[in-house]
């Protein structure tokens, strides 16, 4: 079982607070000012991965919610800092959500060479088990978040476990077997394949359009995307909707006008749907949707 190896608190900057304090309602700053941030290391196939643990106030003694971020970006341009981990991440532990998010093999201080849906992708499956052997985590209430390539990178860890509640990717590539050649995305994702790899077989092994028969039934999934997303087109996210449409998956797609990749232009309206998501399906255990045709 995966275990902290290392922890260090990390000071939440005056000016970090004061954005918040302006920002947040009244109840959600109270959480985010008690809530402590650490930098923490872990085991993942005997590489030292880096990761950042922000964990709320615990209230009462019941086992609070947990949310798993995936990050994208790639190198160390990509890495989560301490500002920008505290900027990410606070809209979850202000909530009451412990929140934990993997900078991955090969950056941000983490041993091994950077991979793009390989190692990478099991850096974050081996969370998993840290986060259940956490006891003030509830095991039975965690949920994924990815953005970019971090919402490629949940796509492919939801075929491979049932341990989340709900899962939430933005700006998600969903596809490379048919992008152009110089397009943003794929040039990206050929920056990291093996050398002699096939592009065919490593693109097919990253489109979740391809395998959407195989995401883990029971984990709910929200996609949401901008329309002016100029890094990952929005059809990417107009397909993997219609991919699930097909075979009945309980999901719900939100294509935003006005967005670019990372939501900007809708950023408080996205928020607040992928808090909803998660508080109605992880926090609160809701029934999982209806799928297939019902109702009037």
């Amino acid at each position: 079982m995966s275990s902290i190896l290392e922890y260090s608190e990390v000071t939440i900057p005056d000016t970090a607070r004061s954005m918040a304090k302006r920002n947040m309602p009244p109840t959600e700053y109270e959480c985010f000012s008690a809530s402590r941030l650490y930098t923490i290391t872990y085991l993942s196939e005997g590489l030292r991965i880096k990761a950042y643990l922000f964990i709320p106030p615990q209230y009462d003694a019941q086992p609070m919610p947990a949310v798993v971020f995936n990050a994208g970006g790639t190198g160390e341009r990509g890495a989560l800092s301490d500002t920008i981990a505290i900027a990410t991440l606070a809209p979850f532990v202000s909530r009451g959500y412990v929140v934990i998010a993997s900078q991955y093999r090969g950056r941000g201080g983490s041993e091994g060479v950077e991979e793009w849906g390989e190692g990478d992708v099991r850096d974050v499956m081996n969370i998993i088990p840290l986060l259940q052997g956490l006891d003030y985590v509830d095991a039975d209430r965690i949920g994924l978040v990815g953005g970019s390539r971090g919402g490629m990178m949940a796509l492919m860890m939801l075929t491979q476990t049932n341990a989340f509640r709900a899962a939430v990717v933005f700006g998600a590539p969903t596809t490379f077997m048919h992008l152009p050649e110089g397009d943003y995305i794929r040039t990206v994702f050929e920056r990291f394949l093996p050398q002699g790899a096939d592009y065919t077989t490593e693109a097919r092994k990253r489109s979740a359009i391809e395998w959407c028969h195989s995401l883990c039934v029971t984990t709910p999934l929200l996609i949401q995307h901008g329309t002016g997303d100029r890094r990952v087109s929005g059809e990417h996210g107009l397909l993997l909707g219609m991919a699930l449409q097909k075979i009945h998956f309980p999901y719900k797609l939100i294509m935003y006008d006005n967005a670019d990749h990372v939501l900007a232009g809708r950023r408080t309206e996205s928020a607040a749907d992928m808090l909803w998501w998660l508080d109605t399906y992880v926090r609160h255990r809701a029934p999982l949707p209806k799928t297939g045709p019902h109702g009037a």
